[in-house]
């Protein structure tokens, strides 16, 4: 980005929060937007996203103000959001685990998900990444993720050649059956919605921050199998969690694998290639 960019979203910092800051570093990861460190000359630092007018930085907003409303999870404080322009707290930490932090998280997020609403999604849509998230208010958790999660995405990955049309006919006869690969839980839970481990935050074994959430109320174990698809946490994440809230026999054999076709069509649509693949390879599995 040339200087003239920097001294624009400079200003652009300025107009917002009443000071201007000294310097602006770049730093890793914000695919919808550029993410920088805004250090003022107090020594004081914010946290910047970027984007152009038809930005949705104002729907990250929301969510992570949603999370800071309803439940304990850390997240970064909001101080300025709007569709082009969000302005957060700093805070500091690596996107690095040991033992005792991926225990922490364990109990970050088992208490997130004691936290219940009255239905399944959410009174808005939000984003996942950059893609639109839709959350319809639902009586059933099966009828919520087949229709505004595995469908709704293997639709939006269909169009856009993210996986062909034998995939796509392959995960209407399995949506056709999900009353029998996925149950009910007793209540909905409030989900952060996009843990991986470049979304959270580790200082000296604790777990300082979670960001760009994806949040709406559905089944804990939609969470978990996140987690393990990406390796987001390991053993002692899930040792720590199961003593907090029971994990139900058959998640790690075949729940897990149903559910994180969502995330994997949400890459196949925004990457294509070799994500395809994974979708179709996780319906081998599945024996579909």
């Amino acid at each position: 980005m040339n200087d003239q960019s920097i001294s624009a979203i400079i200003d652009r910092i300025e107009a917002a929060v009443g000071r201007r800051p000294r310097s602006l570093t770049r730093l890793t990861g914000g695919c919808i937007a550029d993410v920088y460190r805004a250090s003022f000359p107090d020594g004081a630092d914010l946290v910047a996203k970027a984007a152009g007018p038809e930005g949705t930085l104002d729907i990250e907003a929301f969510m992570l103000g949603l999370l800071a409303d309803r439940s304990r999870l850390p997240v970064p404080a909001v101080i300025h959001a709007s569709p082009d322009l969000l302005i957060m707290e700093h805070v500091e930490g690596r996107s690095s685990f040991d033992d005792a932090s991926e225990r922490h998280a364990a109990e970050l997020l088992a208490d997130l998900h004691e936290v219940h609403g009255p239905s399944f999604g959410l009174e808005r849509d939000t984003l996942i990444g950059s893609l639109p998230q839709r959350n319809t208010v639902c009586s059933s958790w099966v009828g919520f993720f087949r229709d505004h999660r595995l469908t709704a995405m293997a639709d939006a990955a269909a169009s856009t050649g993210g996986i062909g049309p034998g995939t796509r006919r392959r995960i209407g006869t399995l949506a056709a059956r999900l009353t029998d690969l996925i149950d009910e839980p007793a209540c909905p839970s409030l989900l952060h919605g996009d843990v991986w481990t470049g979304n959270v935050l580790a200082n000296s074994g604790r777990i300082a921050a979670f960001l760009d959430p994806a949040v709406y109320y559905g089944h804990s174990e939609i969470e978990l199998a996140f987690i393990t698809l990406f390796s987001t946490f390991g053993r002692p994440f899930f040792e720590r969690y199961s003593q907090l809230r029971p994990i139900r026999p058959g998640f790690f054999e075949s729940r897990r694998h149903v559910y994180n076709l969502y995330p994997l069509l949400v890459h196949a649509r925004l990457f294509g290639g070799h994500y395809g693949e994974q979708v179709s390879d996780t319906l081998d599995r599945i024996g579909f």
